[in-house]
């Protein structure tokens, strides 16, 4: 992405809405990913998934979480990066293998910091939809947003 994308603290304002593209998992990327970060029999196995709470394959949350992460950073392109500052996370329902998830963000406040003026912090929400709508994962982290820089004045 080139620098004139680049989002800066006084480019948003409450309200501003930004839209992933989509990520379609797979049940192979499920248990992939459960093999190496989070290997519980229902992110690893169908059959032994259905006697479960899930009652079938089911992604990690931390999976869902990371394939957000993706489509979060490709649709809201801040300066500096997506620089977290804490939040919360839930998962209203299991993500599963067959589900197409997209991202759609909106900015809640903006809060210029009185003692780093080269920065503020942004408050946003994060719904991680599935291709059905149904929500699959609330975030809603505080981010630090860098400004504009200054041009030297010599």
């Amino acid at each position: 992405m080139q620098d004139q994308a680049k989002l800066y603290l006084e480019d948003l304002a409450p309200g501003d809405r930004f839209v992933s593209g989509e990520h379609a998992l797979d049940a192979e990327q499920i248990v992939t990913f459960a093999g190496q970060f989070d290997p519980q029999v229902f992110h690893l196995d169908d059959t032994l998934a259905r006697d479960t709470f899930f009652q079938g394959l089911a992604a990690s949350g931390w999976h869902t979480a990371a394939l957000s992460m993706k489509l979060l950073v490709s649709s809201l392109p801040l300066a500096g990066g997506l620089i977290g500052a804490g939040g919360e996370i839930a998962w209203p329902q299991p993500t599963r293998p067959g589900d197409v998830l997209h991202v759609e963000s909106e900015v809640l406040e903006i809060k210029p910091s009185r003692s780093k003026p080269d920065r503020g912090i942004v408050r946003i929400q994060t719904l991680t939809l599935n291709q059905h709508g149904e929500v699959l994962q609330r975030l809603s982290p505080t981010l630090v947003v860098m400004r504009r820089p200054v041009p030297d004045e010599a």
